[in-house]
């Protein structure tokens, strides 16, 4: 596995895959609110989310992207943000946010080569504990969208429980569970498989192609949270509409 390549990951399970689904999350948001101790987690479940039969026209959403140390929330650690608020109708550039982080997991010779990101910059950048507030305040109400809900639910709720000794939960749009939703509704026969045929692309970069938009380079997080929230548009697009209920897309 090419380290640290999340893309790798489409053929594998998700790290969240024995998670039970959960369908009604204002509910657990509520249950959630009680539990929590830190503050502005606390305020994160209060704010609470959109009831399941809301139209995807009225949900405010934010495309979130992590570069990080390895693909094991258990081992490794955020090395950057990139949040960008947004609708299904438009994505809002100009609120955009990225942060580098200084992650407690070892930042390797292999993954600065992915991202770019160094060891002088993670120097003097803060531990994620500096900004959660800020981050919490900027996700409550939303409905987060990402590609591969293990990498960007996974890591924040092991990166909180090093530092809270408490998680995190909040319902995703996940682009890459959508188009495999599409694309991956059974597996390869013997035939096909014998033949040579391989299972679609279900990649951030292969998955906007299907959807003629353009290329971007990819492992910088603001930029992939852009392609991610460009991505949903067109799906929405596609095969969606504004009246259908977040219901049938969060998870």
């Amino acid at each position: 596995m090419f380290y640290l390549d999340r893309d790798k990951l489409q053929n594998e399970p998700s790290m969240e895959e024995q998670d039970t689904v959960i369908s009604d999350w204002p509910e657990r948001f509520k249950t959630l609110a009680e539990s929590a101790r830190y503050p502005a987690l606390k305020a994160f479940y209060k704010a609470g989310v959109v009831a399941p039969d809301t139209p995807l026209s009225e949900v405010p959403l934010v495309a979130m992207d992590f570069e990080t140390t390895g693909l094991d929330p258990r081992k490794g650690g955020i090395v950057s943000i990139g949040l960008v608020p947004m609708t299904i109708n438009r994505i809002y550039c100009a609120q955009a946010k990225h942060r580098v982080l200084k992650p407690r997991a070892t930042l390797s010779s292999e993954s600065v080569v992915v991202h770019g990101i160094t060891h002088s910059e993670i120097e003097s950048a803060p531990d994620l504990s500096r900004i959660l507030d800020e981050l919490l305040a900027q996700l409550q109400g939303k409905i987060v969208v990402v590609h591969h809900r293990g990498i960007e639910r996974g890591f924040l709720n092991a990166a909180l429980k090093a530092r809270l000794r408490e998680g995190i939960e909040f319902p995703v749009i996940d682009t890459m569970e959508l188009e495999a939703r599409l694309h991956r509704k059974k597996p390869l026969g013997f035939w096909a498989r014998l033949l040579g045929k391989k299972p679609v692309s279900i990649r951030l970069a292969k998955s906007r192609e299907r959807y003629n938009l353009p290329y971007y380079r990819p492992h910088h997080a603001m930029t992939d949270a852009i392609a991610c929230g460009e991505l949903l548009l067109a799906q929405v697009a596609d095969r969606f509409g504004p009246d259908t209920p977040i219901s049938e897309l969060w998870r």
